[in-house]
């Protein structure tokens, strides 16, 4: 598209190192809808972050994902990754809702 933004990321926190939060602010943007991947690495990081800045924040559990992880020489499935993370961003840091609830309040 015409005047299309861009931002290119290279960490897990989308506002490191990156102009998001300048343009967030441009636009007077004090929400944000969150998804993507991986929920373990990038969802928690920049939620944590957007939170920390101000912004209310939502997170659309079904629209983001994650992979199995090992820890202490145990395997941890993915959805069990996913639901950790969510419940711990759940309240505090985001509404966690899924894609037809967000759709709901629109």
């Amino acid at each position: 598209m015409e005047n299309e933004i861009v931002i290119t990321k290279n960490f897990p926190n989308s506002f490191s190192k990156t102009t998001l939060l300048e343009e967030l602010q441009k636009q007077n943007i004090k929400e944000l809808l969150i998804c993507g991947m991986m929920t373990h690495m990038c969802i928690d990081a920049t939620t944590r972050a957007a939170f920390d800045l101000g912004f209310d924040c939502v997170v659309s559990y079904d629209a983001c994902c994650t992979k199995d992880l090992e820890f202490n020489k145990n395997k941890i499935m993915a959805q069990d990754v996913h639901d950790s993370f969510m419940a711990s961003l759940n309240g505090i840091f985001a509404k966690v809702l899924s894609t037809e609830e967000i759709l709901q309040t629109c």
